[in-house]
């Protein structure tokens, strides 16, 4: 018997014991939600570990002790279905949008990234070429003036707009593509002949080029017209009470990173001609904003 329940009633003593120095109480378990993500997260190859997010997560987790935390891999579909579900979720990836809006509770913008564009294989640019003005592409147009198919992955958002935009488009244009793998798996199809414009980040889609071992040269990316040149990621978690105190938490933490550090660490995954120019943008970035 210890010296705290021979002198008290065994539940008194479990209490004060526990408030005691040294007691423990049980942590608030935190669940981070992760998929392959480059140049954001990278879980295979020569770059494992090296992306953006697979910087910040770590101190992120290392400043926050009072949670238990744990990481998961899920794809976009499932994580957005876990955000919905009420524990303690978050995911340190995601685009605000109105509909998400509504179960996820959003920290301040922590990364300005490149907007999605068009993807598509040189051989195939005749095909998109009477649809450009100022090497940006009238999707709209595209899709309603041509058979092809856009591949995009489902339940994804590529930034308000351009998801606006998507819901515009006949069901039958777009082709969606679940699981974890489905950026890869959508270029493959592509590379193969059976999608002939895919809607991406060129730093992701270049990363995954490359990985697959074909030269990103044999493709072209194209903004799309009437899109913002940069979109911003937020850490999202589940929009309980938990779950806003934990980016209450996490905004005092991105405060020192989110101006410069960040910034650099996406630059490194841009072609040359790119990484200037948004470098000197990035540093405008959070000059007005929370």
């Amino acid at each position: 018997m210890t010296k705290c329940s021979r002198r008290l009633g065994p539940l008194l003593a479990a209490l004060l014991c526990a408030l005691a120095p040294g007691g423990a109480w049980a942590k608030e378990r935190l669940l981070w939600l992760l998929r392959d993500l480059p140049p954001l997260t990278i879980y295979e190859g020569a770059s494992k570990g090296q992306g953006v997010i697979d910087h910040l997560l770590p101190m992120l987790i290392d400043n926050m002790p009072e949670y238990e935390h744990s990481i998961i891999r899920v794809n976009r579909a499932r994580g957005i279905q876990m955000l919905q579900e009420g524990s303690l979720t978050c995911d340190p990836t995601l685009l605000w949008t109105p509909e998400r809006a509504r179960y996820v509770h959003f920290s301040q913008p922590s990364l300005g990234m490149l907007s999605s564009g068009l993807v598509i294989r040189q051989q195939d640019q005749a095909l998109v070429a009477p649809y450009l003005k100022n090497q940006q592409v009238d999707l709209p147009a595209l899709m309603a003036n041509t058979p092809l198919k856009l591949g995009v992955v489902a339940e994804r958002s590529y930034s308000p707009p351009v998801d606006a935009l998507l819901k515009t488009l006949p069901n039958d244009t777009l082709s969606r593509h679940y699981g974890n793998d489905a950026a890869t798996n959508l270029l493959q199809m592509q590379q193969l002949g059976r999608l002939q414009l895919l809607l991406g980040y060129w730093p992701e889609a270049r990363y995954m080029i490359q990985q697959q071992g074909w030269s990103s040269s044999d493709y072209r990316f194209y903004p799309i017209q009437g899109v913002a040149r940069y979109q911003f990621i937020r850490v999202g978690c589940a929009d309980t009470p938990l779950g806003r105190e934990a980016v209450k938490h996490i905004n005092q933490l991105l405060q020192p990173s989110r101006r410069q550090t960040l910034a650099d660490l996406y630059a490194l995954w841009l072609d040359p001609e790119l990484r200037d120019q948004y470098l000197q943008d990035s540093r405008q970035f959070f000059s007005e904003r929370l």
